[in-house]
């Protein structure tokens, strides 16, 4: 039988040692609480996130190991300068954020339901109101084609969800997501939870000890708050912009 720490209401800010995190399932670290900004903020200032099913109590993570994208690693390769080449897409920022997470939402080829339930968007969409969560659009003309958001927490960055309604939009939207850190000296996308995908995307594992250290770093640095609207990325990611 598992016994996992029920956090308290009263204190948003703490959380068990996410060191402690169980190795099955891997990061399973405690239960309860809710979805406020201050608690949602500190907890990914300490490398936990929350990640639980609509029929499920709230749970909350730090798996070990971790996965991340380098920003200074994520630039458009051939494949994608290719893909480019082919359409006229625009990028913004901060501009449709409600329709990045319901496309981030909408169940997946082969899967029955979403993690993302009408809690956390709920939640997201407070964060991203008060400056904190922001989401990338990919556009083709008027449609929404891929997009990603996530969670700002000082000068680290963690994804939450990406989606593609065409090959390649997701990737454009990390691309252009990673670009417009590296001008703010974002280092790391936390990516979460490793998959195949991510690695063939070029995130990397870190063991949680480590990842963690550099959280506890990052997440005390000046970050960059406020909606991101005003920023444009990026004339690299663009055909004529690439190497």
């Amino acid at each position: 039988m598992i016994r996992l720490p029920l956090l308290d209401t009263a204190k948003p800010e703490h959380f068990p040692d996410p060191r402690k995190a169980l190795d099955e399932p891997n990061g399973l670290l405690a239960f309860g609480g809710d979805l406020s900004p201050r608690r949602l903020l500190a907890a990914y200032a300490q490398g936990i996130f929350p990640w639980f099913n609509e029929d499920e109590p709230l749970l909350w993570w730090s798996p070990d190991p971790r996965c991340v994208f380098h920003t200074a690693a994520l630039k458009p390769n051939r494949s994608l300068r290719r893909r480019l080449a082919q359409v006229s897409w625009r990028i913004t920022v901060d501009h449709a954020f409600g329709d990045v997470v319901k496309a981030c939402a909408a169940p997946r080829p082969g899967q029955s339901g979403t993690w993302i339930v009408p809690a956390m968007v709920d939640a997201y969409t407070r964060l991203h109101l008060l400056g904190h969560a922001h989401s990338v659009e990919v556009w083709e003309q008027e449609r929404l084609v891929g997009g990603i958001y996530g969670i700002a927490v000082g000068r680290l960055f963690c994804g939450e969800s990406m989606f593609s309604r065409e090959s390649g939009g997701s990737r454009v939207a990390l691309t252009a997501l990673a670009q417009l850190l590296r001008r703010w000296d974002f280092p790391w996308i936390d990516a979460q939870v490793t998959n195949a995908h991510l690695l063939q995307l070029g995130a990397v594992e870190y063991p949680r000890p480590q990842f963690l250290r550099t959280v506890s770093q990052l997440a005390h640095l000046p970050g960059q708050p406020g909606l991101w609207r005003e920023f444009t990325p990026l004339a690299q990611i663009a055909p004529s912009g690439g190497h």
